[in-house]
């Protein structure tokens, strides 16, 4: 039996209970997602996309999946007491794949925004979460985004209404909780009308060191004027699989930030796709791993510069130790009508050993002659100059080894605009590098 006719089977048989305990907007788009999951099935290494990270074999293995929606036997406001010092944050839960909605906080947003539940606000409000889930993420195109869609009960949805701005920054944690290894499928869908403003942390912690494996698709539209930053920080262990995939429609004047940070894995595929669809967008898109032992971190990205007048900067860096593994495959298109376009791309690897792995698919596609563009990849190990003027002054030599690498990759931590965030960076990629365990000040789940 293939590794999709367990879940093709799986599906047919509680398709009714799935659809029991999702919403309608999430089930209308259901039966055509799993056609498509039929058609194309998981994505294979012949396929350009993913040369680099085998799929189907990450789910080969026998999951749980909480199709029943059970309750989970934790309270993550008891067990996740992590706080960045100096950043008041609105804290928010997701258990597997489920909104934690017994417990909120208790400040409130500001009139009309939302932030919960996506069964739940698309029960109470289906005219919201019709008119947008789904209209990014394209079945068709993607057997883990057709698979995520076919089994998706909920997720979390984040609106900003119309020049509307949400000061206090949104913190949420997915928490991975489990006694057998599982499996679960989450949405994410963030709505800024025009001229909106909102913050985002999201952070993915995993309780038990069970086998888990995630699919995860993020919808993300910025309406005209608005602006709106997401910072994603996975920081799991060893036996997480996480497939992510996010689709982001900018309009026009918006102004957008995202930086996902991978600081500690079993494997990771991020998928991160951004079309720029009104004059006078910008998009920051930035990324960072540490990867060690055998750990493995592929990022596919793809900006698409579909009208004139717009501005793209990507910088992503990987620093691979062990018998690690890193990819990046980043395309620049700019279509015949996108003139004065400005675009850069750079990514920067650093190969500790001489068996970590890293490939890296720099490309620009450029079909209009008005244009400033750029691109450029490097793959290489520490400074053997630097290390040597350093050990020269006193410093130790795997003290410079941690200095010479802490600073290669603080270019992306300075690209976040929350300085309190900024800081906290900081600390953590230094523990990760001097081998501590990621735990934060009372933090009972952070591994």
């Amino acid at each position: 039996m293939s590794v999709e006719q367990q879940y093709i089977d799986l599906f047919s048989q509680t398709e009714a209970m799935i659809r029991k305990h999702s919403a309608e907007p999430l089930n209308a788009l259901r039966a055509t997602a799993f056609a498509d999951f039929q058609r194309q099935g998981f994505p294979t290494r012949a396929l350009e996309k993913y040369k680099y990270t085998d799929v189907s074999k990450f789910f080969e293995p026998d999951y749980g999946l909480n199709l029943n929606r059970l309750e989970i036997p934790v309270n993550p406001y008891e067990v996740f007491k992590c706080d960045v010092p100096n950043m008041s944050t609105s804290l928010y839960f997701v258990v597997n794949d489920a909104f934690y909605n017994q417990s909120l906080p208790a400040d409130e947003l500001p009139k009309g925004a939302i932030f919960g539940s996506l069964r739940e606000v698309a029960r109470q409000h289906p005219e919201l979460v019709e008119k947008y889930y789904g209209k990014l993420a394209d079945t068709s195109q993607d057997g883990i985004t057709a698979f995520n869609t076919t089994f998706a009960q909920d997720g979390v949805i984040f609106y900003v209404p119309k020049n509307v701005v949400v000061e206090r920054p949104i913190q949420l944690v997915n928490i991975l909780r489990g006694d057998v290894d599982f499996m679960m499928n989450r949405r994410v869908l963030i709505v800024l009308e025009e001229g909106a403003q909102a913050r985002l942390l999201i952070c993915d912690h995993a309780m038990d060191s069970v086998h888990f494996l995630t699919t995860q698709v993020v919808e993300i539209f910025a309406g005209e004027n608005s602006v709106l930053d997401v910072y994603e920080l996975e920081e799991t262990h060893t036996h997480t699989v996480r497939f992510s995939n996010m689709y982001l429609k900018q309009e026009a004047n918006s102004n957008v930030l995202l930086n996902g940070m991978t600081l500690h894995n079993g494997t990771t595929r991020n998928t991160t796709e951004v079309q720029l669809a009104g004059q006078g967008a910008e998009i920051n898109l930035c990324g960072m791993a540490i990867a060690d032992k055998t750990q493995h971190v592929d990022n596919h990205t793809i900006i698409d510069h579909a009208v004139p007048n717009c501005n793209s900067n990507e910088l992503f860096k990987y620093v691979l130790d062990d018998q690690s593994v890193g990819a990046f495959a980043g395309l620049i298109l700019v279509r015949p009508d996108a003139q004065h376009t400005s675009s850069q791309q750079t990514n920067r690897n650093l190969c500790a050993t001489r068996e970590a792995r890293m490939y890296t698919q720099p490309q620009l596609e450029i079909y209009a002659d008005d244009v400033k563009c750029s691109h450029g990849a490097t793959i290489g190990q520490l400074d053997d100059n630097a290390l040597f003027y350093m050990r020269s002054r006193g410093i130790a030599e795997k003290e410079a080894r941690l200095l010479l690498m802490f600073a290669f990759v603080n270019e992306v931590i300075d690209t976040i605009r929350l300085d309190a965030l900024k800081d906290r960076l900081h600390l953590l990629v230094e523990k990760r590098f001097r081998g501590e365990l990621n735990k934060c000040q009372g933090c009972a789940i952070c591994k």
